[in-house]
């Protein structure tokens, strides 16, 4: 079947939500006439968008996914709104015959990211300039840009008084299983309010429950134990230097990884502009809600991290767990806690996406990493799910219940989102 016929069919109907959770009626029973458009637009202001959230935002990782989604949001609703084949994700008004979705999509993108990132508003003029010199002039373009201004405004409304930066703290008793500030840093952990935030998607940040870790005096408990300290470590473990390899190539900015993945993917697959901007507002947003959902976890759980675990296994209760106070990881913890993971959570919901739209056996995706500065490629979503938890392992920053779970966690929160956006328009 064509990629283009697959994704138009691969979302079933669902009932629209209310504006907690947006959705929207754009009549698409006469659709308004298409002016060309270049699909590359989407793909170039993915670019912009990641340049203008990590290099110049320098936003960490797990709030860039959050970014990441607003911008695919509208530039989506934008495209949806003229092109009439996906139902947009909030209610947009009737475009005007013959707008030009390419200047709808640029406009989107340009607005969103002006707004919460002012600093980069020179660079941004700059792009939406050369994006716009792209589009033919007329009536389309103008048309255009009133629709990609529209969806901008919606978004940002919407996402008003959301909890970004609340004053969020996780503050908890040092005790056996409970998380605690690691070395080198022994920094706090990283923007607590994430896990507060309203999603994009989901009802409320708590609403796929999590089974939580295991009790420290379980099996369960002990072998996971045993396995992160035997393949973990620093140095002088179990691991191979091909796991070794695994766990750098994955230590690197995932967000960051997967959007050139997807642009990739959208070039390969020669998606159409409401295709590709279904694609990426598909995975960014079910991506954000995923960590959400993590970051609620990690606070609500505040589990310990390995690394203290094993220096301080005497105070388990645990006599199969023993202590090793010299132990370290292979690479330095990152500034929250255990469970679940936050790479697992995020890599699970671009698992679940990519399955939804491409079938789980054919997700075809190609990453680069910085660290190790080589491409793997994942033909299916079991392989990409499978090494990515093993890598965290490897690298020594969790253990196996928190990627089992993260991951888990990742695709229901997809598979819930899926069933209520992105449809196809009039199912």
């Amino acid at each position: 079947m064509p990629v283009r016929t697959f994704l138009r069919l691969a979302v079933g109907c669902a009932t629209a939500m209310a504006v907690a959770t947006p959705t929207a009626l754009v009549s698409t029973a006469q659709a308004a006439p298409r002016a060309a458009a270049d699909p590359a637009v989407i793909t170039d202001w993915n670019a912009i968008a990641v340049r203008t959230i990590f290099a110049e935002g320098q936003q960490p990782p797990p709030v860039a996914q959050l970014y990441l989604g607003f911008v695919s949001t509208a530039v989506y609703d934008a495209v949806a709104a003229i092109d009439g084949r996906y139902v947009p994700y909030a209610k947009q008004p009737r475009p005007r015959p013959h707008a030009s979705s390419q200047a709808a999509a640029a406009t989107a993108a340009y607005k969103v990211l002006s707004h919460y990132f002012p600093a980069s508003q020179q660079a941004l003029s700059s792009d939406y300039a050369a994006s716009l010199a792209k589009i033919r002039e007329g009536v389309g373009k103008t048309h255009g840009i009133r629709a990609g201004k529209a969806a901008a405004a919606t978004l940002v409304r919407l996402r008003t008084g959301d909890g970004r930066g609340a004053d969020v703290t996780l503050d908890v008793t040092p005790a056996p299983g409970v998380w605690r500030p690691a070395p080198p840093a022994f920094a706090p952990m990283l923007a607590p309010w994430l896990g507060f935030v309203r999603p994009l998607l989901l009802k409320s940040p708590s609403q796929i429950p999590l089974a939580g870790p295991d009790a420290l005096n379980s099996t369960a408990y002990t072998r996971d134990f045993n396995e992160v300290k035997a393949v973990g470590v620093a140095s002088g473990g179990s691991r191979t230097p091909a796991q070794t390899e695994t766990a750098r190539f994955w230590n690197d900015n995932l967000p960051r990884q997967f959007q050139t993945a997807f642009r990739d993917q959208a070039a390969r697959r020669h998606l159409d502009i409401a295709d590709s901007a279904r694609m990426f507002a598909l995975l960014n947003t079910t991506t954000a809600d995923a960590a959400i959902a993590c970051w609620r976890g990690k606070y609500d759980h505040a589990y310990w991290r390995p690394s203290t675990a094993i220096q301080l296994a005497d105070t388990d209760s645990n006599p199969a767990t023993a202590p090793d106070p010299a132990w370290s990881p292979l690479v330095a913890n990152p500034p929250y806690p255990d469970y679940p993971s936050g790479h697992a959570c995020l890599t699970g919901a671009t698992t679940a996406g990519l399955s939804h739209l491409f079938g789980a056996r054919n997700i075809d995706l190609t990453v680069d990493s910085a660290v190790t500065g080589t491409t793997r490629h994942y033909a299916t979503a079991d392989a990409l799910n499978q090494e990515t938890k093993n890598a965290r392992i490897w690298l020594g920053i969790h253990f196996r219940k928190a990627t089992t779970d993260g991951n888990q966690l990742g695709r229901a929160v997809s598979r819930w989102a899926l069933r209520h956006y992105f449809r196809p328009a009039g199912r």
